[in-house]
């Protein structure tokens, strides 16, 4: 639980202090949004490594090693000179936590029975939703009262005690550890294909000099995602365990993951940056804006958790997706005219509805598996949620950037755009997620 709040934290807080960052350095938003979309890319690509970690080093060791060199590329990232290497640390942090992640994850189906997972994965997310409760509100503290650079410093006390509760309460490997080649080259065509396609849709922000960039960005990321996916049929020992995807409700599942990656890191780096960028609020009351609806979330989780174990999957996920969506509206039909009460209602109705989602689709994904099979499962749906986020992020991101501007910032009409769009994904993946079976 430690590791993921660290995680979700590192993901969050980062956003309020964005017109900070942007105004220091002298970088506009194509860049900034980077100290993001950088972070959830290295963590999508990461994730999936995680089950060939677990089988050859043990979760003890593995997750002790992540958490401590996430500590200290964070306090690297505090004292950054440069723009550049404020992201290289943003990077770097981003690919120890897709280690971390997953593991939680990996730890709660393992040793939970079916019927009480989705309490286990609701008593969980009930700790970990403080980290996007409490994120927005400490940076925007740390933004107005000290300095961005302290949002970078945040994470490590976190992580560092998380090392010490590791060493103390998780057991050493029982089992005899595996011994298999490490998929190195799907590895890097998944690297590839995330950061081509990233770069691609970055630089499609500013098209003027970079359609030659562009072009070749994307085709590479074509031919990579291709001999990515034909590796991955073909090898002993995949990265991606594509013979979980033949399953239905796991398919489906999978599918629903993307749209909650894309709703919850999309919307939590839409609204600080639209409170602050179109109705004029502090850094600090855009974090508290947060704060009641990550609370909301916290009390929504264990009752959801516990009605996965008891109610369809497809039920809950549909509930929580309709939820969000009716949010996401409310946003894109606001003005600034609009109080601080209503938009901070609006936010917890959309909370509510991630709640409702994060456990039923963990069982509806998970619970068909067998238990050797839930290391390479746990890794593969958190990576479709943060590949979900990943793109979530830019495709907002670039949504902002073709919108009105007004003195170099994007107007309340660029943000109305890119609610309704947000809403619009989150919709078209209800078709999906009533497939999974019960």
């Amino acid at each position: 639980m430690l590791g993921t709040m660290a995680t979700v934290l590192s993901a969050t807080i980062v956003n309020v202090a964005l017109p900070d960052i942007m105004t220091e350095f002298g970088i506009r938003q194509g860049q900034a949004h980077w100290l993001a979309t950088g972070f959830i890319a290295a963590m999508t690509t990461t994730m999936l490594t995680t089950g060939w970690l677990l089988d050859h080093f043990g979760l003890r060791k593995t997750l002790a090693t992540a958490m401590l060199l996430f500590s200290a590329v964070s306090m690297v990232g505090g004292f950054s000179p440069t723009p550049e290497t404020l992201i290289a640390a943003r990077v770097a942090q981003g690919a120890f936590a897709g280690l971390m992640q997953p593991m939680a994850m990996y730890l709660v189906f393992r040793i939970f029975p079916k019927e009480r997972r989705g309490q286990a994965m609701g008593i969980y997310g009930m700790g970990v939703i403080l980290a996007p409760a409490l994120g927005p509100v400490l940076g925007g503290v740390l933004v107005d009262q000290l300095d961005w650079r302290f949002v970078m410093f945040a994470p490590a006390p976190v992580t560092l005690f998380g090392v010490f509760m590791v060493w103390k309460f998780l057991p050493r490997p029982v089992a005899p550890l595996l011994s298999y080649p490490f998929d190195l080259k799907g590895f890097l065509l998944l690297a590839l294909t995330i950061v081509s396609s990233l770069d691609a849709l970055n630089r499609l922000q500013s098209p003027a000099g970079n359609l030659m960039f562009i072009m070749v960005g994307g085709t590479v990321a074509l031919v990579a995602l291709t001999l990515f996916v034909r590796r991955e049929r073909r090898t002993e020992h995949p990265l991606l365990q594509l013979q979980l995807l033949r399953r239905r409700s796991f398919l489906f599942a999978n599918i629903g993951a993307i749209a909650l990656g894309l709703a919850l890191f999309g919307s939590t780096y839409l609204i600080p940056l639209f409170v602050q960028t179109a109705l004029d609020f502090s850094a600090t009351d855009a974090g508290l804006l947060m704060l009641p609806a990550g609370i909301a979330l916290g009390v929504t989780f264990p009752i959801a958790g516990r009605m996965a174990d008891k109610r369809s999957p497809r039920l809950l996920i549909t509930f929580g997706m309709a939820l969000f969506a009716a949010s996401a509206l409310l946003f894109a039909m606001s003005d600034i005219s609009l109080g601080f009460f209503w938009l901070a209602l609006w936010t917890i109705v959309g909370r509510i509805g991630l709640g409702f989602m994060l456990p039923a689709l963990s069982t509806g994904a998970l619970n068909p598996l067998e238990a050797h099979e839930l290391g390479h499962g746990s890794s593969t749906i958190n990576f479709t949620r943060q590949l979900g986020g990943a793109y979530g992020i830019n495709i907002v991101a670039l949504t902002l950037e073709y919108g009105d501007h007004a003195n170099g910032l994007p107007t309340i009409g660029a943000f109305h755009t890119a609610w309704w769009l947000v809403a619009g994904f989150v919709v078209l993946a209800v078709w999906p997620v009533w497939r999974i079976r019960d």
